[in-house]
């Protein structure tokens, strides 16, 4: 009794990934393949024929749903409060002070560790 959420990739899904992957590495390759045009005209070509692919894959069970997760995650993105600028200040300045505050701690115990070392060792003092 396994219920799978997600559903099976049929073939044409698995033949369409593969042309979407195919289409991906055939932009790169004419890239570099047609060194003698424009740069513009070759990146223009590997934009169209990267963005076929990417419109081939989307077809795909995988693809909608990785639309659709992207979507969602959109709409999450747009609920977030961010805070203001003073907000902003305040937390970053306090930040840098614990920070200071924690350096000078630990540069503390570091030379009072060094000398702790210097006389059980009694090479110096």
């Amino acid at each position: 009794m396994s219920t799978n959420a997600e559903p099976k990739s049929s073939t044409l899904d698995i033949v369409k990934l593969v042309l979407a992957l195919g289409l991906l590495v055939a932009s790169i390759v004419g890239f570099y393949l047609f060194e003698e045009a424009s740069l513009l005209y070759r990146v223009l070509g590997l934009l169209a024929v990267a963005g076929l692919g990417v419109f081939v894959a989307s077809t795909t069970n995988k693809g909608k749903g990785l639309l659709s997760f992207m979507g969602a995650a959109r709409t999450e993105v747009r609920k977030v409060v961010w805070p203001s600028r003073q907000e902003t200040m305040q937390t970053t300045l306090m930040v840098f002070i614990i920070v200071t505050i924690l350096s000078i701690f630990l540069w503390f115990v570091d030379m009072l560790l060094g000398w702790g070392v210097k006389v059980l060792l009694a090479t110096g003092g």
